[in-house]
C-alpha cells in the first residue's frame, strides 16, 4: 500500500491501543502527498504539525516528541537536517524517501536518523516504526537495568543519558550512547553484531555494518582508548571496562 493510499479508517495497532498523552509528530515535507499523512496518523492518535522548509524543522524542538523527516525537500538537503536536528536534540527521527539505494538509508543512519523507510510504503508499517522507535528511546535497552553503570572512572547514567570520564562529560550521539548503553548493560556477554544492529538502528541490511564499525570507533576515540569496547573476531563486541586483558 502506497503513502497516498493510507487506509482511512487508520486501524493500526497504535489506534486500537490509544494514548494518554498524543505523541507530537513534527512531519517535514514539501510535498503535498507525504503532507496528506497528517490527517491519517491524527486518526491514529498522534498529534500532527507539516512544516515545508528545513529551517522550520529545527525550531522549538523541545515540545516535538517525534520529527518524521522527508529527505527529498526541496530547500535544503535532507541529510543536513537530519544532522541539525540530531546537534540540537536526541528526539527520535524517522525519515522518508524516494531513494532506493542501500547507501541512503546508510546515510540517513549516520546522519542520525533512528530508522529510514522507502517509499512507497504503507501507514500500518509506518505507524509500526513510530511506535518502535519511541518504545526504545523511552524504554531500557535490556529489560530492567540500573540506573547508573560505573566501571573505573567512567560512569554511565541511564536516565540522564550522561556518560562522565574522570568526571568529565562526554559529549556522545544518542546512537553512541545507546549502543555503549547495551554493552556496558551485559558487561560479561560478547554481544552480536546482528544483535547489536537490531536492537539500536533496528536494521540488519548489509551497509549498517559500517555504521556500527564507524560508531564503535567514534566512542573509542572519545574514551580515549581502545579497551572501552572490545571486537571479537567473528563473533560480535564486549564491553571491555577501558583495561587491556
Amino acid at each position: 500500500m502506497g503513502v497516498g493510499a493510507c487506509p482511512a479508517s487508520g486501524e493500526t495497532d497504535a489506534c486500537r491501543r490509544g494514548r494518554v498523552t498524543p505523541l507530537h509528530i513534527r512531519l517535514v515535507t514539501a510535498d503535498a502527498r507525504i503532507a496528506a499523512l497528517e490527517a491519517p496518523l491524527t486518526r491514529c492518535g498522534f498529534t500532527v504539525e507539516v512544516v515545508r522548509a528545513g529551517a522550520d524543522a529545527l525550531r522549538d524542538l523541545a515540545r516535538v516528541g517525534l520529527v518524521l523527516l522527508d529527505l527529498d525537500i526541496t530547500d535544503r538537503d535532507g541529510l543536513d537536517v537530519c544532522r541539525g536536528i540530531r546537534e540540537l536534540s536526541d528526539l527520535p527521527v524517522v525519515c522518508v524517501t524516494v531513494r532506493t539505494e542501500e547507501l541512503d538509508r546508510v546515510l540517513a543512519l549516520q546522519a542520525g536518523a533512528d530508522d529510514c523507510l522507502v517509499r512507497p510504503f504503507g501507514l500500518h508499517e509506518l505507524t509500526a516504526r513510530i511506535e518502535a522507535v519511541t518504545r526504545r528511546l523511552h524504554g531500557s535497552l535490556t529489560g530492567q537495568p540500573p540506573k547508573t553503570i560505573e566501571s573505573g572512572p567512567l560512569r554511565i547514567d541511564l536516565e540522564s543519558r550522561e556518560v562522565r570520564l574522570h568526571d568529565r562529560i562526554v559529549p556522545l550521539t544518542r546512537k553512541e550512547f545507546d549502543l555503549l548503553a547495551l554493552l556496558a548493560c551485559r558487561p560479561d556477554e560478547v554481544i552480536p553484531r546482528r544483535q547489536i544492529l537490531q536492537e539500536v538502528w533496528r536494521d540488519i541490511q548489509p551497509g549498517t555494518g559500517r555504521t556500527l564499525d564507524s560508531h564503535v570507533s567514534s566512542i573509542r576515540r572519545k574514551l580515549g582508548s581502545r579497551d572501552w569496547i572490545v571486537a571479537v573476531r567473528g563473533a560480535g563486541f564486549v564491553f571491555g571496562r577501558g583495561r587491556k586483558e
